[in-house]
């Protein structure tokens, strides 16, 4: 690994990234063998999801994932990281008030080591966000899908078809924006939208079934590996399939999203 290789991804590294048209690879893992099986492939963005209570727990939703779950796997993450960008999920209901907010962000960085913890929001949580990042807590929004919403909106569904939801995700991602978030990660969004909001926002866009046209991908380990617990989503894919192992299955990954060739149409809405 060059030096330039070993150096750590910071907030900073993520914006220089974005300006220079410089694809972010994103992944997520839950141990440390895997962190370091995921940074070793070139990965520059690892997040600990709470999609590990279906992909890990055998739930079949986010909702049950507690703080405690967060923290202990991001403990464990943490430890297999020495380069990339560590972020962590605020699992659901862990920041229905700002001062819970605050305290359950502040474990997340103090007890799991993140740099960042990431929350499903939208224009109505913007103050949130602004009292996160004015005290020091970087904040990345998740918009389109969002799994620990799946029992309102029941089901786990495109998001932003139509013109009003797409007007109304675009007015998201700008308030969230302003209120400070460092970063928005968008998950089943049309292509189109995605590329609109990606070009209208000064903070990295990470996708996940949104489209070639954003700052970086992610995809949960699991489901690159082809062996996700119940059914792997469309805009994933099996990057072991004919690969001799999983070093080999992860650089692919890296390579696709960073040459632009993954996602293709296949794999997005």
């Amino acid at each position: 690994m060059s030096e330039t290789q070993s150096v750590p991804v910071t907030l900073t590294t993520l914006a220089k990234m974005k300006a220079a048209g410089e694809k972010i690879a994103s992944m997520t893992a839950y141990d440390a063998s895997f962190a370091a099986q995921v940074e070793a492939a070139g990965v520059d963005m690892v997040l600990v999801g709470d999609s590990l209570g279906m992909v890990i727990q055998g739930l079949d939703s986010t909702v049950p994932v507690t703080m405690d779950d967060i923290v202990y796997h991001g403990r464990l993450v943490c430890r297999g990281l020495k380069r990339a960008f560590l972020v962590l999920d605020m699992p659901f209901a862990s920041y229905s008030t700002t001062e819970l907010a605050m305290r359950n962000a502040a474990r997340l960085m103090q007890e799991g080591g993140a740099k960042m913890v990431k929350l499903e929001a939208g224009i109505q949580q913007a103050d949130l966000v602004h009292y996160l990042t004015s005290r020091g807590i970087p904040v990345c929004g998740h918009i389109g899908l969002q799994p620990q919403f799946v029992h309102k909106i029941g089901g786990y569904r495109v998001q932003g078809r139509d013109d009003a939801s797409a007007q109304a995700m675009l007015n998201d991602a700008k308030a969230l924006i302003e209120a400070g978030a460092d970063m928005l990660l968008l998950e089943c969004v049309p292509s189109a939208l995605a590329k609109r909001i990606t070009q209208a926002s000064r903070v990295p866009v990470i996708g996940i079934g949104a489209g070639v046209d954003v700052d970086g991908q992610i995809l949960v380990l699991y489901d690159i590996l082809g062996v996700s617990y119940g059914r792997r989503p469309k805009f994933s894919k099996d990057f072991l399939a004919g690969k001799d192992s999983i070093q080999a299955a992860l650089q692919e990954y890296v390579q696709a999203v960073k040459q632009s060739y993954f996602p293709d149409a296949a794999h997005s809405f």
